[in-house]
């Protein structure tokens, strides 16, 4: 009787460990959505920017503004675009996640111009919360820069 409890005691064992090694590693998927969300900014599209957030998303970018939902998402770099900001690049530093919630920080980078139009390298940190959706696709429900 005590070898067959210890033998299925070993069993669920390995069956935990082997549930928990295949579990995909979130780092994977936010390294996915930030390699997307770059290629959209650096095609200077906002619309497609702005398909990356969820229609109740909060933006929270370094002019201190409260942007909420994909429209104001899509203004706000637009006008970035206007100004002639290129060269986006988000470098994962972290990132966690459990259930339908990722949160990733990333580095980010930037080509910008000064006041008098001369190139000026921009960088920062940046905070995602993401929402994974029924297709499996992760959406920003938070987003926030300096």
């Amino acid at each position: 009787m005590a070898r067959l409890l210890t033998a299925m005691f070993a069993v669920f064992g390995i069956c935990l460990f082997s549930l928990a090694s295949a579990r995909a590693d979130p780092g994977d998927d936010v390294k996915a959505a930030y390699s997307a969300w770059d290629a959209a900014f650096n095609n200077a599209d906002a619309k497609a920017i702005a398909a990356f957030y969820t229609d109740d998303a909060i933006f929270l970018p370094a002019t201190h503004d409260v942007i909420k939902g994909p429209a104001g998402v899509e203004k706000f770099f637009g006008g970035i675009f206007g100004i002639g900001v290129t060269g986006h690049k988000l470098e994962l530093i972290e990132a966690q996640g459990e259930g339908n919630l990722l949160i990733g920080t990333a580095k980010w980078s930037a080509k910008g111009k000064d006041a008098k139009g001369a190139d000026q390298p921009w960088a920062g940190v940046a905070t995602h919360v993401f929402e994974k959706q029924a297709d499996g696709s992760l959406k920003l429900r938070v987003h926030t820069f300096n």
